[in-house]
């Protein structure tokens, strides 16, 4: 069995180990020498290049991706071709345009919040005066960790992007905290779902990922999970999916975009969870029977490491770190330090949710220190 992962970044690295252990031939097409998956790369390429797509793809039964960012005209030529392509480009449009995603999310009915295409200040306007006067602006495409994303309080707040084309304004929702369901499906249709997280958000980047959510009352689990399950079917997703999610003041769940992929919300499956999200996801795009997703224990912690040390120097920091807080499991993405740039996480899973805390922050501002 052969994988191709088209992008070779710290998703595709993760997929490794676990490729390995299911005894899968994986290979990358990574955009060059210094991509995170750089050790299985196979092949060098941007996902834009029709050609280079193409020919890597020959060498493999299933395509499947570490970013959404392949353009569709690509992934159709794929499907055209005779490649097994999962997920499919009618699925992957929904996490790759906001505002495709938003207009099948209303056709199913699904919770989602208040919302227009705008295409100019005038129609940004009149959805301003609708919402109270503040609203978030973002780019159909393209935006990701807070990029494309604005709040605005002024009919010409967003005038510079207008020039590529409608924007997707939507209320500035009121949220208590930020939640993620993570589910898988095959192409057999069959579903699994691991337990529903809570994430914490800084500067439009995920910080910290706490599983299960703590204090989570029971009908918000269940719309999570019923929601990301109609989601998976409804959209025809083959492999991971994330669904992140608003838990606002008045206690509604509502949609708030999609990942077609291994998630930064599920990372810390890899230890905490029987079967990772990552091994799953390849399962999932093998049609393999999908694996049990329950939690090893009551809780699992995940701090990000974001733009690591001032000096640059991260390796002298990882016996500190390693020594200090033993149990913490320190997931590094080969990448050089860089201000804001994600370049590993830890993950401390165990009985005690403060101790995790803890152990995990502790890990990662030893590796930053």
């Amino acid at each position: 069995m052969r994988v191709g992962v088209i992008g070779g970044g710290q998703l595709a690295r993760m997929m490794v180990p676990a490729a390995v252990a299911l005894g899968v031939e994986i290979q990358v097409l990574g955009e060059g020498p210094e991509s995170s998956a750089r050790l299985a790369m196979t092949a060098a390429g941007e996902p834009g290049d029709l050609d280079a797509v193409l020919a890597f793809a020959r060498g493999v039964d299933v395509v499947t991706f570490d970013h959404e960012h392949v353009p569709q005209p690509v992934l159709r030529a794929l499907v055209d071709a005779g490649v097994a392509v999962r997920p499919g480009p009618d699925a992957l449009v929904h996490a790759q345009d906001k505002l495709v995603l938003r207009r099948r999310l209303a056709a199913l009915g699904l919770p989602q919040p208040v919302w227009a295409e705008v295409a100019d200040a005038r129609a940004l306007g009149a959805f301003l005066a609708e919402t109270g006067g503040r609203a978030v602006v973002k780019t159909p495409r393209g935006g990701y960790d807070g990029h494309g994303v604005r709040i605005v309080d002024d009919a010409h707040g967003a005038d510079d992007w207008f020039g590529d084309g409608p924007l997707l304004a939507e209320e500035l929702v009121l949220f208590r905290r930020e939640l993620a369901q993570l589910v898988a499906r095959r192409p057999a249709g069959e579903v699994v779902q691991w337990p529903l997280v809570e994430t914490v958000q800084g500067g439009g980047v995920c910080r910290e990922v706490f599983a299960p959510a703590p204090r989570l009352a029971a009908t918000a689990a269940r719309v999570a999970r019923e929601t990301a399950h109609r989601i998976a079917v409804e959209l025809d997703v083959t492999g991971v999916l994330a669904v992140e999610l608003f838990e606002t003041e008045d206690d509604r769940v509502l949609v708030n975009e999609l990942a077609m992929r291994p998630h930064n919300s599920g990372h810390w499956t890899i230890d905490g969870a029987v079967t990772s999200q990552f091994e799953q996801h390849l399962r999932a795009v093998l049609d393999l029977p999908l694996g049990d997703a329950s939690a090893r224990a009551p809780h699992a912690v995940m701090v990000n490491l974001l733009g690591g040390p001032a000096d640059g120097d991260l390796d002298s920091r990882v016996p500190r770190a390693m020594a200090d807080q033993p149990a913490a499991k320190l997931h590094l993405y080969g990448k050089a330090p860089r201000p804001g740039r994600k370049i590993g996480h830890v993950t401390a899973v165990g009985d005690d949710l403060d101790d995790l805390v803890f152990a995990a922050r502790s890990a990662v501002a030893l590796l930053q220190d």
